[in-house]
């Protein structure tokens, strides 16, 4: 996602005199570093994984950080490290146990597993943080997401309930529809007929023959996957947050099953083989970057070349163009098929508080612990969460009284693009957006908000969160998360490269039951995978 901001606050300068007679640190957490100023005051030292620009406003600089020294009575060393760097760095901080006293968006439940002994357990702070207490009694799924067994090593984030959405979604060019004439397609083939009008009738209407009437990131068991058609056969997936489901499972009658060898697949992967011999997607999809995928949704901001593709929200697929597009409701694979037969993928607990995939955490045995659950609690407080995610209150945002809070779109979204990552902590902060707080004008919320309004209510009537799909807080322990996670190499080393195979060169149906034979041998481990993931299942949901 796209960041970015002028400087706006600068430390008081009582703070940065205070801060002046400290050594230069590397806020890594290493033993070598100073852990009380000249001042008397502790040290708290805090990493953060965001992609900053050079105009972003450093955390050491917002009044978000001001607060939290406030709460703890210390002084907080921030340090903020690219995704690409932090991938680096990652495993070498935890082989030499050189976490940092707090780290936010930094490591995972794999992290936390492996390597437990690092990791302060929350659960037995939690009479010292009453926000975090409150917080996991309202959400005692988003525990379950980061408890290992009757430990909390990481706490998850909580961005609101307009975040509570699908994490993919299918989007369609309604300008063009509009201007051939079309209706919304409700099936597999009035959608083909679509695409097939978007490629001979120029809807962009400049003459030439460059649109590109359904576009695809690629295919597999992701976010923003063609896959996500797997619904419309009447499979659902849940392809965020880094479950079972990205892993190829599903439910049917309490019994855990696979997308790979599902009818459910071969049916995907035969229609977007369909559509691929008609010109209907790009021949180039498997082999491009994302900047030329961007260029064909995103194009130059005033002249759209893509009739459908899948994203998060429009405005983050689409930038400039997404007053054109609107979400396709669930489609079905035939048109014999009953209503409550469709689904649509189950995501949003993932969206809404495992959306980063990792959490926060902190440094077992630490330095100033005090000040650093005190740091922790403030995070949840309700002001702070709202300045954590969107942006100091009193420049960023006003507080309008009752929960309420205004965002100054053109402080908070300097780039254009709607997330404040370049302001705040955003996505990367771990907090507490409660269900009676707004925020007005927050862009990005409002966006996919919008977007998810069209799947709603085939995903709340026609998905069971327990019996479709294995929830996102059922987690393996480290043995058999290593197994499945082996056992899924093989795997995909054989099947993902038939799958393009076919769809780009067709042969799905002649080369099913060989491909089934082979996916399913037991050098590839795909039972035992089920296998693993149904004992867990059946403990989680008390089978």
């Amino acid at each position: 996602m796209k960041q970015g901001s002028s400087s706006i606050f600068k430390l008081a300068v009582a703070s940065a005199a205070a801060f002046a007679m400290v050594a230069p640190l590397s806020a890594c957490g290493g033993d070598d570093q100073p852990t009380t100023a000249d001042d008397g005051k502790p040290i708290v030292y805090i990493k953060v994984k965001r992609d900053v620009k050079d105009n972003s406003i450093k955390m050491e600089d917002t009044q978000y950080s001001k607060e939290l020294e406030a709460a703890c009575d210390c002084h907080i060393d921030w340090t903020e490290v690219s995704s690409n760097a932090w991938e680096q760095q990652k495993m070498a901080t935890l082989a030499g146990n050189n976490i940092p006293d707090i780290g936010l968006a930094l490591y995972g439940n794999g992290e936390a597993s492996h390597y437990s002994d690092y990791f302060e357990d929350f659960a037995q702070r939690l009479d010292e943080m009453p926000n975090v207490k409150e917080f996991l009694d309202a959400h005692p799924d988003a525990e379950k997401y980061v408890a290992l067994g009757d430990t909390i090593p990481l706490l998850p984030s909580d961005r609101g309930k307009t975040y509570e959405v699908s994490g993919t979604h299918m989007f369609i060019n309604k300008t063009w529809l509009d201007k051939l004439g079309l209706e919304m397609p409700t099936t597999w083939d009035e959608l083909e007929q679509v695409l097939i009008a978007f490629r001979d009738q120029d809807p962009n209407g400049n003459g030439q023959a460059d649109e590109i009437p359904m576009n695809i990131h690629g295919i597999g068991f992701n976010f923003n996957s063609a896959f996500t058609l797997l619904n419309s056969a009447g499979v659902t997936t849940s392809f965020m947050g880094g479950g079972a489901s990205e892993q190829g499972m599903y439910v049917e009658d309490g019994q855990v099953k696979d997308y790979y060898t599902s009818d459910a697949l071969k049916q995907v992967i035969g229609f977007l083989a369909d559509l691929m011999s008609q010109g209907l997607i790009p021949k180039d999809t498997f082999t491009r970057d994302d900047s030329q995928y961007n260029s064909q949704t995103q194009s130059d901001g005033e002249l759209a070349l893509t009739g459908v593709s899948f994203g998060w929200s429009a405005n983050s697929e689409y930038g400039a163009l997404q007053d054109q597009y609107v979400t396709i409701p669930p489609l079905k694979a035939t048109a014999d098929m009953l209503d409550s037969e469709v689904k649509w993928d189950y995501s949003q607990d993932a969206a809404r508080w495992a959306y980063a995939g990792t959490g926060l955490s902190v440094k077992a045995g630490a330095e100033n612990m005090d000040a650093i659950l005190k740091i922790v609690n403030a995070m949840y407080d309700e002001k702070i969460s709202v300045e954590g995610f969107f942006g100091d209150i009193g420049n960023i945002l006003t507080d309008d009284g009752n929960g309420q809070y205004t965002i100054d779109p053109e402080k908070a979204y300097p780039t254009g693009f709607a997330d404040t990552s370049g302001v705040a902590l955003w996505d990367r902060c771990s907090g507490w957006i409660r269900d009676d707080v707004t925020i007005v004008n927050d862009e990005g919320g409002d966006a996919v908000s919008k977007s998810d309004e069209a799947v709603r209510e085939v995903r709340d009537n026609n998905v069971d969160p327990t019996g479709d799909v294995i929830p996102v807080y059922v987690k393996l322990n480290t043995d058999d998360l290593n197994t499945v996670q082996n056992n899924l190499t093989a795997i995909n080393n054989y099947a993902q490269n038939q799958w393009a195979t076919w769809i780009q060169n067709g042969g799905v149906d002649e080369g099913w039951d060989q491909y089934v034979t082979e996916v399913t041998a037991e050098s590839l481990g795909l039972q035992e995978n089920i296998d693993i993931w149904q004992k867990y299942y059946d403990e989680a949901i008390g089978q």
